[in-house]
């Protein structure tokens, strides 16, 4: 692993997301890299924009956004504390364009996200993000169960 300088992890903000953010801090720990986290959120209805009579939806989707980088800074506030640094986004969009552009603008050796069984209602949502991202990402990249 010596010519990897520079680890992503995908957080989607779940219990099982700390598994993968734990598999980054201890490799960058071990080997003395750069450690980057981002969330993605993506609007399936695209909100944005638009002059709803439904104010709420765009404060919830709002609530969300705040939410998630709430989460990220829980997770990662141990190792931050440590002096470990760590680059962290909560970014609104399609995953995949998002991590793809932050892997190739800071120049991501690997890439750390979790492998789950995405549902139908995912790929109906959201495409088969993972499948997709697999098949892009110009890194390598480890799957964490």
């Amino acid at each position: 692993m010596d010519d990897v300088k520079r680890i992503l992890v995908v957080s989607r903000s779940t219990q099982n997301c700390r598994k993968a953010v734990h598999y980054g801090v201890s490799l960058a720990k071990k080997y003395g890299t750069e450690l980057y986290v981002v969330h993605v959120i993506h609007d399936p209805f695209s909100l944005e924009g638009w002059n709803l009579p439904v104010p709420s939806l765009h404060e919830e989707y709002e609530r969300l956004k705040e939410a998630a980088k709430d989460d990220l800074d829980r997770i990662i506030s141990k190792e931050k504390a440590e002096g470990l640094t760590i680059h962290e986004w909560v970014r609104d969009g399609k995953p995949v364009e998002e991590i793809l552009n932050i892997v190739e603008n800071e120049q991501i050796d690997l890439l750390i996200m979790l492998a789950h069984q995405e549902g139908r209602l995912e790929h109906f949502l959201f495409g088969r993000t993972n499948e997709t991202i697999v098949r892009k990402m110009p890194c390598a990249i480890l799957l964490v169960h």
